[in-house]
């Protein structure tokens, strides 16, 4: 006669499995019905800008394809916070979602001991959607034209090369400051108030140089008004094939910024999962995938773990180049 199972191997009583099942249920059969209702996209930058144009074309094909409106709302502000903040206290229900970025989502949290929101903990991480890969650019009469030539300049000329950014701890200041700390050269930062007043004072021969995002810079470069000389990507930007990475040059360069999908904490798993799914498919989309690339992006579909743990590898590497340089907001 056969032995009976202990205890906690035998079949339980089918009542104890009916609320499990029931969650499960009720959880599969709201993804499907998801979304009913148009979703807002919190972009947390004006209309305009890179941020913008990278939304807006996700939105129209998210659209498309889950039968539901997708709408763009611009909440620019405080470098981002105002946007972040009304994503991270919007209802946890899939009906807002935010383009987050590496600034907002990075880099302010490790300059600003005082945000309102924690980036892990009051977020659920979608998907990263691209990659910009960020071009030092400089005036074309600068005697240096390669990135060779420019390092060997700034070690001639100690703190004589000025290279502007957007603002004290803005993502182009950490890419000038990480570039001095690998190529060991003095440089003097200039901080403006916006990435446009820098790049005029490049163009106009105030400042030697600046980083910026690879879509901006082609038009600028196209017609002469700046020279490249090295892209942050670990490779060459498909857009410009003949722009050498800096880290050809010096070993170990990386540096992008990114954007990624987040939705409000506690939203459910099964919505997350539907919008992680949209997202990927939309990205494969040759219409978005191949926009993505001619203006300099890199399409970087990910699952939400896989976001999670980018965030966490993009803070520890920022947080020394920060404390390298000894970078405080006032």
């Amino acid at each position: 006669m056969p032995r009976p199972l202990p205890y906690n191997r035998r079949m339980k009583p089918a009542h104890i499995y009916l609320p499990l099942a029931a969650a499960l249920f009720a959880a599969n059969a709201y993804s499907q019905q998801y979304p009913s209702k148009p979703v807002r996209l919190v972009i947390t930058y004006p209309p305009g800008g890179n941020t913008d144009l990278v939304g807006r074309a996700m939105a129209g094909k998210l659209s498309e394809q889950m039968g539901q409106q997708v709408v763009v709302d611009n909440r620019g502000g405080a470098g981002g916070v105002l946007g972040t903040l009304i994503t991270a206290q919007a209802a946890p229900d899939g009906y807002t979602i935010m383009l987050g970025t590496s600034a907002g989502m990075v880099v302010n949290p490790l300059l600003q001991s005082k945000l309102p929101y924690d980036a892990l903990k009051d977020f659920a991480p979608v998907s990263n959607v691209i990659i910009l890969p960020q071009l030092l650019v400089a005036n074309p009469q600068l005697p240096a034209k390669t990135m060779k030539e420019l390092i060997a300049l700034a070690k001639g000329k100690p703190g004589w090369l000025s290279a502007g950014s957007s603002g004290v701890g803005t993502p182009n200041h950490l890419g000038t400051e990480l570039l001095k700390a690998m190529a060991n050269v003095n440089i003097l930062h200039v901080p403006y108030k916006g990435g446009a007043q820098a790049l005029t004072d490049v163009m106009g021969g105030q400042i030697h140089m600046a980083f910026s995002s690879v879509p901006a810079m082609i038009p600028h470069l196209k017609a002469g008004r700046l020279m490249a000389l090295g892209v942050g990507s670990a490779k060459r930007s498909p857009a410009l094939p003949n722009v050498p990475a800096i880290g050809e040059v010096v070993p170990g360069y990386e540096y992008s910024t990114w954007y990624g999908i987040f939705a409000p904490t506690k939203t459910p798993q099964a919505i997350v999962t539907r919008l992680n799914g949209e997202i990927v498919k939309a990205l494969a989309a040759p219409e978005i995938n191949q926009r993505f690339v001619a203006n300099g992006g890199e399409p970087a579909p990910s699952t939400p773990d896989e976001l999670r743990r980018y965030m966490i590898e993009e803070s520890a590497r920022w947080a020394k180049t920060i404390k390298t340089a000894n970078i405080k907001i006032e």
